[in-house]
């Protein structure tokens, strides 16, 4: 096993999932596409680094050095900072300037302890309270089709400010990832495009390689072998590259 690590789900309206780990050895992968973006702590030979990470539109490589703790906070969709919007950092990394000491950070113009895997909320929670960062509703309502009376060129313009994706590439992403899930357990290719809505088996194996890095093929349990993808958290990033 390449990294070793411990996850779990946050109560905060802004956050998804908050993970701890270690870099056990050496590895690479290929990682899939990712809808939320990131605040990454990396610690590695005395060394730290914070950045905010994607989201990232297609699928792609990672790889990381051995010896590395890291700190992921996943974000919900429509959680974003107003003076950094998403689409800013989209399929990018963008490295936070340290502070006084190297356990800080600047953003927006402000000095920031990093916190640890325990006390994420309340870190979370002061940057919202300080409006560093703020939650969109109306991501998820265009997402559930719900949406208020709002001119639809309104919707587009906070939906993209919020996510750096369209509505449609997120849709598209969500579709593959849901045949990723029916393939790893088994159901027939041909049924998997039937029920994933897709037109034919190519513009099925066009979007799991788009957005999975793998072929359908690949994705079947007799077929995919254990990959150290398989033992990452599922927003793994390129981020690893920053401790080799």
């Amino acid at each position: 096993m390449s990294i070793i690590y411990e996850e779990r789900l946050s109560d905060s309206p802004y956050i998804e999932t908050v993970t701890h780990g270690y870099t056990a050895s050496d590895g690479s992968s290929i990682r899939p596409a990712e809808v939320h973006w990131h605040m990454v702590l990396v610690k590695h030979q005395g060394g730290v680094n914070g950045l905010v990470v994607g989201p990232w539109s297609t699928s792609g490589m990672v790889s990381w050095g051995e010896g590395a703790e890291i700190l992921w906070i996943k974000f919900k969709l429509g959680t974003f900072m107003p003076h950094l919007p998403t689409r800013d950092f989209l399929n990018s990394e963008t490295i936070l300037p340290e502070a006084a000491s190297p356990a800080s950070f600047w953003l927006k113009s402000s000095a920031w302890q990093w916190p640890d895997y325990n006390n994420v909320e309340i870190f979370i929670n002061r940057l919202a309270r300080d409006e560093v960062l703020v939650h969109d509703p109306v991501v998820n309502a265009a997402l559930q089709d719900q949406l208020p009376e709002m001119p639809a060129r309104t919707v587009r313009h906070r939906f993209l400010r919020a996510t750096g994706l369209t509505q449609g590439h997120i849709r598209q992403m969500k579709r593959a990832q849901h045949a990723e899930t029916l393939l790893r357990q088994g159901v027939p290719i041909l049924d998997v495009v039937d029920e994933a809505g897709y037109f034919d088996q190519p513009h099925l194996t066009r979007s799991l390689k788009q957005f999975i890095g793998y072929t359908p093929a690949q994705l079947k349990p007799t077929c995919h072998s254990v990959q150290d993808s398989d033992l990452l958290p599922d927003y793994n990033t390129n981020v690893l590259e920053k401790v080799r």
